[in-house]
């Protein structure tokens, strides 16, 4: 309007952004984090006088009638002089006029309490009795501030677990840990609005908007809506989950090597996007939590209980021969991937014990409060078994804690207990290193060394009679009333790789058995391998043979277990490991079944990734896949799907022609990337018999 006195506002998106570390987001939107000021200049009709002209602003979240002063979601608040004190109380929103400011085009330094919800805001400026909005931002957390409760000391942290989009997600089991590169993408230009719709779409917002955008201070509020809108069990959510062997109308889990082509499809169709797994899951959570400004990581634990009954013990069971295989409600799951978010945790206890690193899982695996949704659960309440405290510490302290318990199926379907093993459970939990690719194990933050004394006091005080009763499991009791266990066999078993196993090549194996016993032994050794996915789900028999062997006194008997590639390539393609198991037993003490395992994972063969030297922005620059066929079967229906933030908008996929054995194939592809600095493609190949192949090039792109 013509009489108005304000004539604009200059928010200074570009340097604000710049200096609250959001730079790497579209110049033309603010984005800002609290506690921080941020500068916005005024273009007014007439000079403004500090001192004699009361000058004040109006910010507000949620819409100018639904804000409350009351719930801390609109503030009013004063100019200051910069010589002189804020105006408000430590959770007031501050302005103070920069020195120097010219009268007619005052600048003004706005800074947001450290306790603000997250969220978008309009700012209104009233001046000489006119009242005006005058521009939108959006705030976020703050891990370089000290007051925020998201605050992270170190430099390298926070630029590793707020600013990086470049990740690596841990998969296989313990013994074959395979890495992915995973992109998180958060700083895409329509991630803001997507991060923002997930907050307004959780059903909590639905049912009551003012107490959900009042909570939004909150990170451990936040992490845990995140966590139920990530999954669309129960509220409409991002990405389906998908554990059978169909992903008929959508894509598989393993298609995915990034958040944001997930996040923009959600937000482009407004329907969940088909499929996804844990470690996508928590790829997508990360995303967000980070563009939010939590310092977030992502954390595999390799052996993870899935405890269905809350009693803390697994029960596994194993077919004998002739035996059918029984599926357990419980289970081991190869990996399961999660995330962990950095934050203070006042709910808890005020000293502290419980605050840093939380445990935010979007899997839907079981509901919490009537929701599929997890956490945050502390790491230090897991660590000191206090499975009382919220959210789901006793889920978690299950993945990582729990006891197992084996039991041999027989024909007749009667089971026989063979094993109690309290070490099972929660091996290896990694994450990626600060600064590196390189794996972190960081099981130790989780309990203390397996079979000490200590991890068995914490273990039994976290099923003590004093909190919510999770049960009374890892007595050995058999299931419907069964016996009681063999005592501990005197039999060592276990298994030794004769050579790396890898996709499309034959694996080999030798079990190793040795004894203290002073005779002969004659075993009768059942060997199965089985297909399984990495949840514990069984896919398919591959081999079963019986052999019989001599074990000598104070000797080693090796022996040598063959699985060619025609056996098991077929069923990989729904599974992700072998199972190789061996059941032993002493003719001369038939009641008693030894019992090793050993869950192999294939190496993939690789898909090499190359660009052209000199990458710029904005100008068209080439690169190339290679890839060679292991399998001696011609592969099709191959497709090569490329993707990379900053370099694609969106996924671009290449159809392929038959790959013969042996074959390689070589494709050059255009790409022109749109930010610098540094960046990765990641190349996906699928075909219609095999498994599916990930690769990447890590490059910079200059400006």
């Amino acid at each position: 309007m013509s009489s108005s006195v304000f004539k604009g506002v200059d928010v200074h998106a570009e340097s604000n952004n710049e200096a609250h570390r959001t730079g790497e987001l579209p110049p033309d939107r603010l984005v800002v984090r609290r506690g921080q000021s941020f500068k916005v200049t005024l273009k007014l009709s007439k000079p403004f006088w500090s001192g004699e002209d009361s000058l004040a602003f109006v910010v507000y979240t949620g819409g100018k009638d639904a804000s409350s002063e009351e719930k801390g979601t609109r503030c009013r608040f004063a100019v200051s002089d910069p010589t002189g004190l804020p105006t408000g109380g430590p959770s007031s929103w501050k302005a103070v006029l920069e020195a120097g400011s010219a009268p007619s085009a005052p600048a003004v330094l706005l800074t947001a309490p450290a306790d603000a919800p997250v969220g978008k805001y309009a700012l209104d400026a009233s001046l000489w009795d006119q009242e005006e909005t005058l521009a939108t931002f959006v705030l976020l957390f703050n891990p370089w501030f000290s007051g925020d409760s998201v605050f992270m000391s170190d430099e390298r942290e926070r630029h590793e677990y707020v600013l990086n989009e470049r990740g690596v997600i841990f998969r296989g089991s313990s013994d074959y840990i395979l890495p992915l590169t995973w992109d998180y993408g958060h700083f895409e230009d329509d991630m803001v609005d997507i991060c923002l719709q997930i907050l307004d779409r959780n059903l909590k917002y639905r049912e009551n908007p003012a107490s959900d955008l009042a909570a939004r201070g909150d990170p451990a509020y936040v992490g845990r809506l995140v966590s139920a809108m990530v999954n669309n069990t129960d509220d409409g959510g991002v990405l389906a989950g998908n554990w059978s062997n169909s992903f008929a109308g959508g894509l598989s889990p393993s298609h995915w090597s990034g958040s944001h082509d997930i996040l923009a499809r959600w937000k482009k169709s407004g329907r969940p996007v088909k499929y996804g797994q844990c470690w996508v899951f928590a790829g997508i959570v990360c995303s967000v939590m980070r563009l939010l400004g939590v310092p977030t990581r992502v954390v595999t634990n390799f052996a993870s209980a899935h405890d269905t009954d809350s009693n803390l013990t697994i029960d596994v069971y194993h077919a004998d021969r002739g035996a059918e295989h029984k599926e357990s409600p419980d289970s081991i799951w190869n990996y399961h991937v999660w995330v962990e978010s950095w934050m203070k945790r006042p709910d808890l206890k005020a000293g502290g014990d419980y605050d840093g690193w939380q445990v935010l899982d979007a899997t839907p695996q079981e509901p919490s409060d009537g929701l599929y949704q997890c956490g945050p659960a502390s790491v230090s309440a897991v660590f000191r078994g206090e499975t009382e405290l919220p959210y789901d510490v006793p889920f978690v302290f299950a993945e990582v804690n729990a006891d197992c318990v084996d039991w041999l199926v027989k024909a007749d379907g009667t089971l026989v207990a063979m094993t109690s093993n309290s070490k099972r459970v929660g091996k290896k939990i990694s994450t990626k290193a600060v600064g590196s690719d390189q794996r972190v194990t960081i099981t130790d933050t989780y309990k203390h060394q397996e079979g000490s004394e200590e991890e068995r006091a914490v273990f039994k005080y976290a099923m003590s009679d004093d909190k919510e009763s999770i049960g009374g499991g890892g007595d050995g009791s058999a299931p419907d009333g069964q016996p009681p266990l063999a005592p501990p066999p005197k039999l060592t078993m276990r298994f030794e790789d004769v050579s790396v196993p890898e996709y499309g090549r034959d694996v080999q194996v030798n079990l190793l058995l040795s004894s203290e016993s002073a005779v002969d032994r004659n075993l009768r050794i059942h060997v199965t391998v089985e297909a399984f996915r990495f949840n514990g789900t069984f896919v398919a028999a591959v081999q079963s043979g019986v052999r019989e062997e001599t074990l000598k006194p104070s000797a080693e008997l090796s022996v040598a277990i063959r699985i060619p590639v025609t056996s098991y390539y077929k069923h990989m393609l729904h599974a992700d490991s072998l199972k190789v198991s061996a059941m032993v037993t002493d003719k001369r003490h038939p009641q008693k079944t030894y019992l090793a395992e050993d869950n192999v994972v294939l190496r993939d063969p690789p898909v090499l990734v190359t660009v052209d030297r000199g990458v710029r922005r904005n100008w068209a620059a080439w690169g190339e896949v290679a890839f060679l066929n292991p399998l001696q079967e011609t592969l099709t229906g191959m497709t090569l799907t490329l993707a990379g933030s900053g370099i694609f908008r969106e996924e671009m996929p290449l159809s392929l022609p038959n790959l013969r054995p042996n074959t390689r194939v070589r494709v050059r592809f255009p790409f022109t990337p749109y930010k610098a600095g540094p960046k990765m493609i990641l190349a996906h190949i699928t075909s219609d018999i095999s498994k599916d192949f990930h690769g990447y090039v890590t490059f910079i792109v200059r400006p």
